[in-house]
């Protein structure tokens, strides 16, 4: 009898064991092995996603960016970027021993076909030899993206051009740039060139587009004038600023001057118009630092924008102004200086809003993912990140800004097409004296007279000589037209 109960309590016992070990396996199976797979220290899984196909990334145009190739030794398949350095940053790289970046990063579940959508997309390939993978379809069209670069040439700097409707990215180039190729051949030629690259001092692996901050300049005035009327302390008519060439900066001699040492003032849209920094010192003052955090956190600022891209940089506009500081660091935060910064996709975003009725739009790259039949298996949604402003709001912003391209005086004439209603901001960025360099932008948007705005822009050329309020109008404002033109080409309206 007492041998009958042991054998019972062994057995019960081992039934026990098998049936933690088959819970267990059944959670490791159908519950964490996509958690388990995707860490990035399972090399086992990571051999096996270099021996099989990958998805292509695509343009908007139809253009093949990347695609597999299968290898005659190592790894059965590697990367191939035909446009080069043209849409580098865009796609990345993607490489066993130096990881991924750009789209082969964000979307490497849908390229290396690892989505719930493909595999119930293809349940046939259960029962044949295939391999699952998603096409990446992106919003970029590379007749824009090749008038950026050819615009902005070989200067620092970078364009940002968006639908303002959608937050659909048209094109986005920086200089200087990398070619993806030869850092994913995955070899140590690879991983001496990374090395040189993280070494250069002009860091071609940052893309300067939407991870790097500069002093927005005078294109923060846009964001002053809008937080302004919003708040009622600011309409068309009313204040009507005194002329002066000087706005006295408590606690010191070094009063701020507008550039030239020049006299302005007047209404809103006579301060856009010459981009007046003694009235935007006494707007954005007058505003408290209450309002004017509000205004620029309602834009975006102090916050990364959700874009599809690995690591955005946040734009910064200060949160604290101490009464011991006076009231300089606010008078300088409201022209877009002092410390105040911004990427380049954050003032596209901004003007992107004047001209969508104050929406700013969730910026992304990607359209759509197709399985191998070209059938669409995901989209992006199109959503508003944030409320930054009222209709009415924004369309009185909309309206000087269009004077500032048409008007006299205005300082974006340059930026002003034919047949198109085109509104801008200029901006400089002043970086020192000796000698005097200075950041040159301009932000605006563009479309048919009397219709909804078809693209944004923002351009920013880095550390040009001088420091003129006209530098923004002579350097960038050439660069934003001629891709405006290319983004009204291929949308047909130009």
């Amino acid at each position: 009898m007492n041998m009958d109960r042991q054998i019972r309590r062994l057995g019960l016992a081992l039934a026990a064991c098998f049936t933690v070990l088959a819970a267990q396996l059944g959670y490791i199976q159908l519950i964490a092995a996509d958690r388990l797979n995707s860490r990035p220290d399972n090399t086992r899984q990571q051999q096996r996603n270099f021996n099989r196909p990958r998805g292509q990334i695509v343009a908007a145009d139809g253009t093949v960016l990347a695609f597999s190739v299968e290898n005659s030794s190592g790894f059965k398949y590697s990367r191939v970027y035909p446009e080069t350095d043209l849409f580098g940053p865009i796609t990345g790289f993607y490489s066993f021993t130096l990881g991924a970046s750009g789209v082969e990063r964000t979307y490497d579940e849908d390229l290396a076909g690892a989505i719930p959508e493909l595999d119930l997309a293809n349940l046939s390939d259960l029962f044949v030899d295939r391999e699952n993978t998603g096409n990446v379809h992106l919003t970029l069209h590379p007749e824009v993206q090749q008038a950026a670069r050819d615009a902005l040439g070989e200067r620092e700097g970078s364009v940002v051009a968006l639908d303002p409707r959608t937050g659909a990215i048209d094109a986005m180039w920086s200089f200087p740039t990398f070619d993806p190729n030869p850092l994913s051949t995955n070899d140590a030629a690879a991983t001496s060139l990374k090395e040189q690259l993280d070494a250069d001092p002009e860091n071609p692996l940052l893309f300067r587009a939407y991870r790097e901050i500069f002093f927005p300049g005078s294109t923060f005035k846009v964001v002053t004038a809008s937080t302004a009327v919003e708040t009622g302390q600011v309409t068309v008519d009313n204040p009507d600023y005194p002329p002066t060439s000087s706005f006295d900066i408590d606690f010191t001699e070094r009063d701020l001057r507008n550039f030239g040492g020049g006299t302005c003032g007047g209404t809103l849209y006579d301060l856009l118009r010459v981009s007046c920094n003694t009235g935007f010192a006494q707007m954005g003052t007058d505003l408290g630092p209450s309002a004017a955090v509000a205004g620029a956190e309602a834009y975006g600022f102090n916050d990364r924008p959700p874009i599809d891209l690995p690591a955005p940089a946040a734009s910064v506009f200060p949160t604290e102004f101490p009464d011991d500081q006076g009231n300089g660091p606010l008078a300088r935060a409201s022209i877009g200086q002092g410390d105040v910064s911004s990427t380049p996709l954050q003032m596209a975003l901004v003007t992107g809003a004047i001209a969508n009725g104050g929406a700013v739009m969730t910026p992304h790259v990607m359209d759509r993912v197709t399985d191998d039949e070209g059938d669409v298996v995901k989209r992006f949604d199109v959503e508003e990140w944030r409320r930054a402003t009222s209709p009415e709001t924004a369309g009185v912003v909309r309206r000087g800004m269009l004077d500032v391209v048409t008007g006299p005086r205005g300082t974006a004439r340059n930026l002003a097409i034919d047949g198109v209603e085109v509104g801008g901001k200029t901006g400089t960025a002043q970086l020192g004296t000796d000698p005097p360099r200075s950041h040159a932008w301009i932000i605006g948007f563009a479309g048919p007279p009397g219709q909804a705005a078809e693209v944004a822009v923002a351009v920013i050329v880095e550390g040009q000589p001088g420091a003129s309020e006209q530098t923004g109008g002579t350097v960038a404002a050439p660069i934003a037209r001629a891709v405006i033109e290319a983004v009204l080409r291929v949308r047909g309206g130009g």
